[in-house]
């Protein structure tokens, strides 16, 4: 059946994590909102996965700041954010009530699209963020049917269990679980053509009429742009792509040759190609900024086919090489990508994206780094065999789990049972250190502590008037 495709562009978040490891600044996308919003996209993403982190980290940014501007200019675009389930916005489990209070907060402040994935295609981890989502969208939505919406993600991927039938009743889970649209997020560009279409028409044919599909792929292999097409003949509703100074390569496929290519057929998304020349040379102007900067690295810009092999999603390959860089074992970038196989094998299959992806990255680091596989292991690599999050897709290499979990006890329940309230306590701790100024910065502290802290020392000292230069020398007057 024919009909018109939707897209919502990621200029505005991950086309610069995958790109740039995220450090694409506020004002730096400000002359382009008022355009942007007259495209006519499904949705705009803009928020959430790593830009909450770099925001505070490396911008010196408040991320929720950043979120009340955009929705301050993207009057009728609806903002698209990606949560990472019971991870929320950061790397570990989060208690159901922070999981509750962030949702609620998301939708305040502007949000409009919540996509929410679990790494590991485990339900159970989806069960707080999916409900919470449902409780303040339909809210929401019950005023304004484009905004309030629950996306639940399938993370794409291929192992000996990642099959057709797999991603077919996970995605049926998920409707039944509330979800509005259901998206297939293909972070790897591992998802070929083919496969698209089939994948597409199976959960087209098992799924409700007025259940979107949307996907999500890369270009990292040089394929996105054909699984695009195939996606849309097979009756997808909404794809993702990226305006091109910042689209293919590890990014997504770019925004304006799919306009272009379907415009006049019975797919076109109604978008004018000319609206989109004067935000594209603005975010060019962008892009040479921040590879000025040394944030964008040039490679990533080009088609690797061992993506494949080695199945590192975009943003994990720039933050890959961002980490070896500084620490000077570029020459090690091979050696690690061909580790990365071997040691998710070993973790049973979980798909690449984060915390996972940055969990086995950062392992097959230390393995090639080391001279010895498991030498030294992380905290996470350690959680994540003894079930901390979640289900894993196949059992793990027993040889390996018995050297990394040296005795610690695996557990089989939703990680989030053994949880206690955190909200309450976090925010007297907040208070206590004279940090507070809103709501919102409780859920900065629990998503990263120590970064969220050294933010709320800079932004103090910038607020009682000391140089703002002075205070990024980690020299504060509190």
């Amino acid at each position: 059946m024919s009909k018109k495709v939707m897209i919502m562009d990621t200029i505005l978040r991950d086309a610069h994590q995958s790109h740039a490891a995220t450090r694409m600044r506020t004002e730096q996308m400000l002359p382009a909102l008022p355009l942007l919003d007259e495209v006519g996209y499904y949705s705009l993403e803009g928020w959430g996965g790593a830009t909450f982190d770099t925001c505070m980290r490396f911008l010196h940014e408040d991320p929720w700041e950043r979120l009340r501007t955009l929705r301050k200019y993207l009057k009728k675009t609806p903002i698209q954010m990606l949560l990472r389930g019971q991870n929320l916005l950061g790397y570990r489990n989060y208690a159901d009530d922070l999981v509750d209070k962030l949702v609620e907060k998301c939708f305040e402040n502007g949000i409009g699209v919540v996509r929410v994935f679990d790494a590991l295609n485990d339900p159970r981890n989806l069960q707080a963020s999916m409900k919470a989502i449902k409780k303040y969208g339909d809210q929401i939505k019950a005023k304004d049917p484009t905004r309030g919406i629950c996306e639940a993600a399938i993370s794409y991927t291929t192992s000996p269990v990642h099959t057709l039938e797999y991603f077919v009743k996970l995605a049926k889970t998920y409707e039944d679980m509330g979800a509005d649209n259901i998206c297939i997020k293909d972070m790897a560009n591992l998802l070929l053509p083919f496969d698209a279409f089939t994948l597409v028409k199976a959960l087209r044919e098992a799924l409700r009429p007025e259940t979107k599909i949307h996907l999500h792929t890369h270009n990292t292999t040089g394929t996105g742009d054909m699984v695009n097409l195939m996606a849309i003949q097979a009756g997808v509703d909404i794809v993702d792509t990226a305006l091109s100074p910042l689209g293919n390569g590890t990014s997504q496929p770019a925004t304006e040759p799919l306009v272009a290519t379907l415009k006049g057929t019975e797919y076109d998304t109604g978008i004018d190609l000319e609206k989109l020349i004067p935000i594209a040379n603005h975010f060019k102007k962008v892009a040479a900024e921040l590879e000025k900067e040394g944030s964008l690295n040039p490679k990533v810009r080009q088609v690797d086919v061992n993506t494949l092999i080695y199945q590192v999603p975009g943003g994990m390959l720039s933050n890959l090489m961002n980490q070896l860089k500084k620490a000077g074992k570029e020459d090690k970038l091979n050696e690690v990508l061909a580790e990365v196989p071997n040691v998710r094998r070993d973790c049973g299959y979980p798909p690449l994206v984060t915390p996972s992806s940055q969990i086995v990255g950062t392992q097959a680091v230390m393995n090639v780094v080391m001279g010895e596989r498991y030498k030294m292991v992380t905290k996470e690599t350690r959680d994540l065999f003894a079930g901390k999050y979640g289900q894993l897709p196949m059992p793990v290499n027993e040889e390996v789990a018995e050297k990394v979990l040296k005795g610690e006890k695996r557990i089989t329940y939703r990680p989030a049972d053994d949880l206690e309230p955190e909200y309450e306590k976090l925010k007297a701790e907040v208070i206590e250190k004279g940090y507070y100024t809103q709501e919102e910065d409780v859920l900065s502290y629990a998503s990263f502590p120590e970064v969220a802290e050294n933010f709320f020392k800079w932004r103090k000292a910038k607020d009682e008037g000391v140089d703002s230069d002075l205070a990024k020398t980690g020299v504060y007057p509190v």
